[in-house]
C-alpha cells in the first residue's frame, strides 16, 4: 500500500503547500473545480496572500503546513519558493501524503536525491510538475518521433523564453531561493521534453549565460544558451533567456523543432491564442484559448493516486531535468562542456 488508503469512491483530498510560485493560483483553481477532488484547504508563508487564496477558491486556510499535512490528505501540492522543495517533500513524505512538485524540483543534487529517496521509503509517489507532457501537440510530436513519421532523429531545437519576474516575484531572481536565474528556471522544461522524445540521457552539456538583459537584476543570469549531447548522438540547444520585453503580447513561450533524417518538424506549444489590439494599457495581448496542459498534469497527479501507480512525469524525472541545470552551471563557470552521467 502506498500513501493513505484511498476509498475509491470518495473525491480525493488535495492540499497547496505555499502560493509563493505564480502557477500555484491557477492550480489551486483548477483542483476547486475538480468533481473528483476536494480541495481541503492550503498553507502559504505569507498568511495575507493565502486567506485571500482560500477565500476566493472556497476553502480553508491552514497556519502551518503540518496542520495542513495531518488533515487525512492524499495529495498535496508543493508550490513554494524553489529552495523550501525539498523540506516541504520531506514533511509531506513523513506524512504519507503524495507529492506533486513545481519545476525545478530542488535547487541542489541533494535537496533532490534526498526527495525522491524520501517519498520512496516511505511509499508515496513524487511527481515533478512538467506540464508540456501534458500538451496535446507535443504528445502529438511523441507519437510522430515514436511512430518513424520523421525518420531517426538528429537534432532539436527549442525556445523557452519569458519576461524577467516582476516585484511581485522577486524571488525568482534571488540566488538562494530560486537557485539561479534563467537557466535555473526556463531549461527544466526543454531538458524534460527532450529526454522523453529521444529516450535518451544527455551525457555532455555546453552552456554560457549573461546578465545584459534588463541588467538590473545582476545577482542571477538574464540570458543563457544551452548545448546538449545526448548518449544515442543526438544533439539539442535550449534558449532559455528573460528576454521578452514587458511590452510583449504574453510572459513568453516554449517553441520546439526536431529534425529527422525523414523530415522536421516546428511546433509553438502556446500558438492557440487571439491576437486582441488597442487594449486598455495600449499593447496588443494574446488571450490564451487552447488546450490547458496544466489541469491534464493535475488530472494526472490524481489518477496516480486512485490508481496507485507511477505518475507519467516522475521525481526521478525531475531530478534528471535539475542534473542538466547544476551542469550547465558547471559548464558556465568552466567556460567548456562538461560530462555528465546521471546519478542512479
Amino acid at each position: 500500500m502506498t500513501g493513505r488508503a484511498v476509498n475509491e469512491a470518495a473525491p480525493l483530498r488535495i492540499g497547496v503547500l505555499s502560493a509563493a510560485h505564480h502557477h500555484a493560483e491557477s492550480y489551486i483553481a483548477a483542483l476547486a473545480a475538480m468533481p473528483s477532488v476536494e480541495l481541503v484547504g492550503l498553507w502559504d508563508e505569507e498568511a495575507d496572500r493565502g486567506v485571500r487564496l482560500a477565500g476566493a477558491n472556497a476553502t480553508s486556510f491552514f497556519a502551518t503546513e503540518v496542520a495542513l499535512l495531518e488533515a487525512s490528505l492524499d495529495g498535496v501540492i508543493v508550490a513554494s519558493v524553489n529552495s523550501e522543495h525539498g523540506r516541504l517533500t520531506e514533511l509531506a513524505a513523513a506524512a504519507r501524503v503524495h507529492v506533486l512538485c513545481e519545476k525545478p524540483l530542488a535547487t541542489t543534487l541533494e535537496d533532490g536525491r534526498r526527495m525522491v529517496a524520501a517519498c520512496k521509503d516511505a511509499g508515496v509517489r513524487l511527481m515533478t510538475a512538467f506540464p508540456m507532457r501534458f500538451s496535446p501537440l507535443l504528445r502529438g510530436l511523441e507519437d510522430a518521433v515514436r511512430t518513424g513519421q520523421l525518420g531517426e532523429v538528429v537534432a532539436l531545437e527549442g525556445v523557452n523564453t519569458g519576461e524577467m519576474p516582476d516585484l511581485q516575484r522577486a524571488w525568482f531572481v534571488d540566488p538562494v531561493l530560486a537557485g539561479g536565474g534563467a537557466v535555473a528556471d526556463h531549461v527544466v522544461h526543454l531538458a524534460d521534453l527532450y529526454r522523453w522524445l529521444t529516450g535518451s540521457e544527455v551525457n555532455e552539456v555546453f552552456a554560457v549565460a549573461n546578465r545584459l538583459l534588463q541588467g538590473r537584476f545582476a545577482a542571477v543570469e538574464t540570458g543563457g544558451l544551452v548545448s546538449l549531447r545526448f548518449a544515442n548522438g543526438v544533439v539539442a540547444t535550449i534558449d532559455c533567456s528573460w528576454s521578452k520585453p514587458r511590452s510583449y503580447p504574453t510572459w513568453g513561450g516554449l517553441t520546439l523543432e526536431i529534425v529527422g533524417t525523414a523530415g522536421v518538424v516546428n511546433a509553438d506549444a502556446f500558438g492557440q491564442h487571439l491576437a486582441v489590439y488597442g487594449s486598455v494599457d495600449n499593447r496588443t495581448r494574446w488571450p490564451f484559448w487552447g488546450s490547458d496542459p496544466d489541469t491534464a498534469m493535475l488530472a494526472e497527479f490524481v489518477a496516480a493516486i486512485r490508481q496507485e501507480r507511477e505518475p507519467a512525469v516522475t521525481g526521478t524525472d525531475g531530478l534528471r531535468a535539475l542534473e542538466i541545470v547544476q551542469a550547465a552551471y558547471r559548464s558556465i563557470e568552466a567556460g567548456e562542456p562538461v560530462a555528465l552521467e546521471p546519478s542512479p
